[in-house]
């Protein structure tokens, strides 16, 4: 499956949006990704946050992280339940990205999926009068998708930057893209989600 959707230009209002990057972190960037690669995607991501920034938009970072004894990760019965590896996750597996901080951004830690349940998100969003979220990290159908389910369901509009964002394989990251985002959101390449000028407000 190859992904197919057409990406439209996007003219926000940077008083009320915010970029929300997902899982931007050193144990989630350095598995195998599709069909972008993970520094492809920190390296689009960061010049995506650095135009937020210098336009004075909101950047929230967002990582996932979990106790030593792993006793505040979510473990229902599942076929395939979520487990830490053998040992543990590395040292540095919750530390964001080189590259990606900035001053002035938020930072939201999850222990789960989405980043909205259980984290102050969608309260620092609006006390910010945020309405719009532009999203993108790893994976699209898991922390993304998650993450974009939730926003819409709390009545956020939602723009999706395609080549900031990827999945453990381009069969997932397609499916996503040409079947879910759709019905959340829009979608757009990094370099054309832009900001409306101060006269067009």
């Amino acid at each position: 499956m190859t992904f197919e959707r057409k990406f439209t230009m996007q003219n926000l209002d940077p008083k009320t949006t915010a970029l929300v990057l997902i899982d931007l972190q050193k144990g989630v960037i350095g598995r195998t990704l599709a069909p972008h690669s993970g520094a492809d995607v920190v390296k689009i991501a960061s010049e995506l946050a650095d135009r937020f920034r210098a336009a004075e938009v909101l950047v929230v970072l967002v990582n996932v992280a979990f106790a030593p004894d792993f006793k505040d990760a979510l473990r229902q019965p599942a076929d395939q339940p979520f487990m830490p590896p053998a040992g543990g996750f590395p040292a540095d597996f919750s530390e964001l990205a080189d590259r990606l901080k900035g001053a002035g951004d938020i930072y939201i830690t999850k222990r789960q999926w989405g980043a909205f349940y259980g984290t102050e998100l969608d309260l620092q969003l609006r006390r910010r009068g945020i309405q719009t979220i532009v999203l993108a990290g790893v994976a699209t159908n898991i922390g993304v998708e998650s993450t974009a389910r939730q926003a819409w369901e709390h009545g956020y509009s939602l723009v999706f930057a395609e080549d900031a964002t990827s999945s453990l394989s381009a069969e997932m990251h397609a499916f996503s893209m040409n079947n879910i985002l759709p019905r959340l959101g829009k979608i757009s390449k990094a370099a054309e989600i832009d900001f409306k000028t101060q006269a067009s407000l």
